[in-house]
């Protein structure tokens, strides 16, 4: 039984209905023989289409399958579930926590149970690739959101997984380069972080699921969006959408979850096989998509998009608006301080704290 967190606002179990729940738990219930957990398939769920050209995700999701099955001699096989075929974030959060399975999540799965997640997109928290996994794989602060995750909702932080690069701006009104360029523009957002940075800059953000937001800027509800150049690709965007702003302001990223019981009810042996395999999966996804990025720009560019590369000054102004804008709203949350100045140190930027 997992420990319910407390949220001011619905918990996913309070909006799972009973259909749902039911419906869920039968997915892992020829999993469930007795109290035993030691699966022979698993099923493992994602967001996006089965295209290792476009989708990072999918590319980790095949090489994980093959390197479980290698590493643990076939006594566990994963079952993938692209493109959301298991339900919406939440949905699939919820899954998790009742059922024995795996899930890719992103923010908006993670966010309702760990509010604290969202320190680690802090604008321009890091200078490239490195640093970003550094963070996530050695630092304090994220081994305290996997122990939230574990303890408020059974639920196992096993790997962060890529999902294309660094974030770049998109819209089909005028070329942006400067936070200035943002005035009066809507765009749509991920998430309310997403939100509180679209508004410091002088647009507006509207909430809206990835599988809603071509038609979103196709009909001119949002103006624009937030996302790597692989899910700009993905979601066909550069058909409704004309200019993108390489200003790689946060670090694009999703997490690999598990149900805990199911993981705690292998042998140390076959734990230790499986884990090996999420290493050696995330490490080999991590590799091909840096080696990706500049090919799917240049993709973008050849579908019609412009390309705009904001100045160092530029930069500057997207950091020195965005940064404090961004921690004034992590408080606004009611975000306990000690997170974001462990997440700070971690990334090397104490200097914010002062």
């Amino acid at each position: 039984m997992f420990k319910q967190p407390v949220l001011t606002q619905p918990t996913l179990t309070q909006r799972f209905s009973l259909k749902q729940l039911i419906s869920a738990c039968l997915i892992g219930s020829a999993l469930m023989a007795g109290n035993s957990f030691a699966a022979t398939t698993i099923n493992l769920s994602y967001n996006g289409a089965p295209d290792p050209e476009k989708n990072a995700v999918h590319v980790f999701a095949e090489n994980l399958k093959t390197l479980v099955d290698e590493k643990t001699d076939g006594e566990i096989q994963l079952e993938l579930y692209p493109n959301s075929m298991l339900g919406d974030e939440e949905e699939r959060m919820e899954q998790t926590m009742n059922t024995p399975m795996l899930n890719v999540a992103s923010f908006a799965g993670v966010s309702p149970l760990v509010d604290e997640i969202f320190v680690s997109a802090i604008p321009f928290l890091f200078d490239d690739f490195a640093a970003a996994r550094s963070f996530f794989d050695e630092g304090a602060y994220w081994q305290e959101v996997s122990n939230a995750l574990q303890e408020r909702a059974g639920v196992a932080m096993l790997a962060v997984v890529e999902e294309g690069g660094f974030l770049a701006f998109t819209n089909n009104e005028r070329p942006i380069s400067h936070p200035d360029d943002f005035e009066g523009l809507r765009f749509r957002a991920m998430d309310p972080s997403q939100v509180a940075l679209y508004e410091s800059f002088g647009a507006s953000g509207t909430p809206i699921p990835w599988t809603e937001t071509y038609m979103a800027l196709r009909t001119g509800v949002a103006d624009g969006q937030m996302n790597p150049p692989m899910y700009i690709s993905l979601g066909s965007l550069y058909e409704v959408q004309d200019y993108l702003t390489l200003a790689n302001i946060q670090y694009s990223n999703q997490f690999l979850v598990g149900n805990s019981d199911m993981i705690a009810g292998w042998d140390d042996e076959l734990r230790s096989s499986f884990m090996e395999a999420v290493a050696e999966a995330n490490h080999n996804a991590r590799e091909h998509n840096e080696e990706q990025v500049e090919a799917r720009i240049t993709y973008l560019e050849e579908q019609g998009m412009e390309v705009i590369l904001p100045s160092e000054e530029e930069l500057s102004a997207f950091r020195d608006i965005g940064q404090p804008a961004y921690l004034e709203w992590l408080e606004e949350r009611d975000i306990e301080q000690r997170w974001i100045d462990m997440a700070l140190e971690d990334a090397g930027m104490s200097e914010l704290l002062d």
